[in-house]
């Protein structure tokens, strides 16, 4: 029977995302991977490996050093800005973010966490017409400033900011005690079976948790490179989530997992994803 990577790699079938995933994957794996082991795996060309370590180094994915490539170790405090995050897996946030707004209703009252999947999301949520919509983030409050419809109502929380733009701290938490939202979507760093949903910056932690407890359900975004990445501080166990939103990416072990954990598991494929992202 063949592996995951031969039938990937079979004459004509893999795409060059695919093929780039499968570089990640195998250089987290291991922390590394030469360009000649890189090339005998996938069957593909010297220049294309280098090509496609290039694309993965400026999305922040890896670091490019000589004849290959090593895996970056996130501290359980390292924070990467706004700008960085967005860029990586741009594909499977799309997706998970056009799933997500399938939950919103008009009129109804919704809170979303700052993050780059939540920020995806919000551009989704632009055309859906009278929602008041709580959050925490400026990217999302300014998406829907400039591209939301009259009829809808943002209030932006204040707060502290931090490196991904995210408000935080006691002005925010105080704003977030006073509400009650029919749904809260939460961004988050990682997600793991023992620490749960996490983040690097325990200030926003309190923060997301004022959300959450705000909301009626909660709806988490999270890519596949989310599981068992831990962050300093937990804001929620998986079993708070009354659903997750995932890519394809994820392992079937990881699904398993989390099945039994959240309340609802939904897994979208990124590939659709291409043609929303170029417009």
């Amino acid at each position: 029977m063949l592996t995951r990577v031969e039938r990937l790699c079979e004459p004509g079938r893999v795409l060059a995302r695919q093929r780039q995933q499968l570089i990640l994957e195998e250089v987290r794996r291991n922390g590394g991977a030469t360009v000649s082991a890189l090339v005998e795996m996938l069957h593909v060309s010297d220049m294309t490996v280098r090509r496609d370590l290039s694309v993965l180094a400026d999305r922040g994915l890896l670091d490019k050093v000589h004849g290959g490539a090593t895996a970056i170790t996130e501290r359980s405090t390292d924070e990467p800005g706004f700008a960085v995050k967005s860029s990586r897996q741009r594909l499977e946030k799309e997706a998970i973010a056009a799933r997500a707004a399938r939950f919103v209703t008009p009129g109804s009252a919704v809170g979303i966490s700052a993050g780059t999947t939540t920020w995806a999301l919000a551009r989704h949520l632009c055309g859906v017409p009278g929602l008041t919509i709580v959050t925490n983030s400026i990217p999302v409050a300014d998406a829907l400033h400039t591209m939301g419809r009259a009829d809808q109502t943002v209030v932006l929380t204040g707060g502290m900011r931090t490196p991904s733009d995210a408000l935080v701290g006691p002005f925010a938490n105080a704003a977030l005690q006073s509400v009650h939202l029919d749904l809260v979507f939460l961004g988050v760093h990682g997600m793991d079976n023992q620490a749960g949903f996490t983040t690097p910056n325990i200030t926003e932690a309190d923060t997301h948790r004022a959300l959450i407890a705000a909301g009626r359900r909660l709806v988490v975004l999270a890519d596949h490179s989310k599981w068992e990445t831990v962050g300093i501080s937990s804001m929620a166990p998986l079993s708070h989530a009354d659903v997750l939103i995932t890519d394809d990416g994820l392992s079937p072990e990881a699904a398993e997992t989390l099945s039994g954990e959240v309340g609802e598991l939904i897994i979208v494929p990124a590939t659709g994803a291409a043609e929303d992202l170029q417009q």
